[in-house]
C-alpha cells in the first residue's frame, strides 16, 4: 500500500468515526494544521472546519458508513478516490461521491476537493 492510499484510508476511517476527541486526534495526525476540504456543501478551512464538516455529515446520516468505492489512484503528492455513503458495510450507496486530496510538504492532507456524483433526491 503507497503512502497516498494509506492516506485516503485513514481520510475515509475518519469520516466515520463517532467519538469527537478520537476524531480531532486522527485530524490533527492526518490534517495539515492549515488544511482546507471543498465540496458542493461545504467549504472549510482548518482543522475545527473539518472537525465541523465531518460532524455535520455524520448528524445528517446518523449511522451510515463511509467507504471507498475503489481503488486509490494517485501520482506525485495528489491522489483521487471514489467514495460511498451506504446504511451500512454492506448495503447499497446513498451517496456517492469523488474526491481529490492534496498532501502537504510534511506528509498531512493539505486540502481535499469533493464532487457529489449520487445523492438522494
Amino acid at each position: 500500500m503507497s503512502d497516498l492510499t494509506e492516506l485516503a484510508t485513514r481520510y475515509i476511517a475518519l469520516w466515520n468515526e463517532r467519538d469527537p476527541q478520537r476524531r480531532n486526534a486522527a485530524i490533527k495526525e492526518i490534517w495539515a494544521e492549515d488544511g482546507s476540504y471543498v465540496d458542493p456543501l461545504a467549504q472549510v478551512q482548518g482543522r475545527e472546519g473539518i472537525e465541523a464538516a465531518i460532524a455535520g455529515a455524520q448528524a445528517q446520516f446518523p449511522g451510515y458508513v463511509f467507504r471507498l468505492g475503489g481503488a486509490v489512484d494517485e501520482h506525485h503528492d495528489i491522489a483521487r478516490f471514489t467514495w460511498e455513503l451506504a446504511p451500512d458495510a454492506d448495503a447499497e450507496a446513498l451517496v456517492v461521491g469523488f474526491d481529490v486530496a492534496v498532501r502537504s510538504a510534511d506528509g498531512r492532507i493539505q486540502s481535499v476537493y469533493g464532487f457529489l456524483d449520487k445523492v438522494p433526491a
